[in-house]
């Protein structure tokens, strides 16, 4: 028998206040045109000022545990990934772990920026099948709207905040098309630092910052990074990308998940989409996506799914995963 780490169910949260693009108009030069045209995006999600990046973690874990039909006490092991904290230290995870009530168990952040959900998702992972510990929450959170420069047009209207949660437990798989996580493979190259960016940092500046960004460059490495390395999970899962039922990926920009999608010669009927209502939620991204496409009944058990995502370090990676 083999250990595999298998998803027992999905969460989503999002702040409650939605801003259209006729809304953020007002108040940015800017235009629903506009920014349709270029990202696909209608809608996003704003953090009011009494909800977190912790809260938003919280209220997804909560549904995910919902989903899992499982209780919070049995959780012994939370990665969080975001790149928006609620404090510099302690950890979010621990807020989330209070939060949930779990007296307690092994709690940390992970920061990959876009990537993070699937960074969490392999250190949850190998933390399972080590036997180390039976059952996870992996979440992706953020409030990036507290790092966006609303005067920067090119950026501020890309971004939304929310938090997506999986439970995952440790299961001795078999058979032919066994579930759970069957490969990931992730990847970092700090030479591009200066393409996606935030201005500021404790260490350097002792301020929070912006978000900088040259769109133009992280598109052109967004779609040749994507596509290669979600060949490369499918490779080492012996699988091709004709045999995936859904592709659930980092939800960026509307034309970057097009791209991806010919490039891999897949169908787009394939590829799970809510930029259009979410925006990039960064770490959030992934989880959400997924929940949604699970509620809605699209994601099946026993379906084959490709998880992909690329942020700022530059990092990416992918997953391949039997629901």
């Amino acid at each position: 028998m083999t250990v595999r780490s298998v998803i027992l169910g999905t969460g989503s949260a999002l702040p409650a206040q939605r801003v259209s693009n006729a809304e953020l108009a007002e108040r940015v030069d800017t235009s629903d045109e506009w920014i349709v045209e270029r990202t696909g995006i209608r809608f996003r999600h704003i953090a009011g000022p009494e909800e977190t990046t912790g809260t938003l973690a919280a209220d997804a874990a909560r549904a995910a545990l919902e989903s899992a039909g499982v209780e919070a006490s049995s959780i012994d092991l939370i990665v969080l990934a975001t790149a928006t904290p609620d404090q510099t230290f302690p950890a979010t995870a621990t807020r989330v772990q209070s939060a949930l009530g779990i007296l307690d168990c092994v709690a940390f952040d992970v920061a990959a920026v876009c990537s993070g959900f699937l960074y969490a998702v392999q250190v949850a992972d190998s933390m399972l099948r080590a036997g180390v510990h039976r059952r996870a929450l992996v979440i992706g959170a953020e409030t990036f709207s507290r790092l966006l420069d609303w005067e920067d047009r090119t950026t501020c209207v890309l971004f939304g905040d929310g938090a997506g949660a999986i439970v995952l437990e440790a299961q001795d798989t078999d058979g032919e098309a066994p579930q759970g996580i069957l490969s990931t493979k992730l990847h970092a190259d700090g030479r591009y630092n200066d393409l996606l960016y935030v201005d500021g940092g404790v260490s350097t500046t002792g301020t929070v910052g912006k978000l900088r960004m040259k769109g133009r460059e992280v598109f052109r490495h967004a779609v040749t990074n994507l596509a290669s390395v979600m060949n490369e999970s499918l490779a080492m899962a012996g699988l091709q990308p004709s045999d995936v039922d859904w592709v659930v990926p980092h939800q960026a920009n509307a034309r970057i998940l097009d791209a991806t999608a010919r490039k891999l010669d897949l169908a787009p009927e394939k590829v799970i989409v809510t930029v259009d209502r979410h925006a990039n939620t960064s770490a959030g991204s992934v989880p959400l996506a997924l929940d949604a496409a699970v509620r809605d009944g699209r994601i099946q058990r026993g379906d084959l799914l490709v998880l992909e995502a690329m942020g700022g370090g530059f990092t990416w990676g992918a997953a391949v995963v039997r629901f």
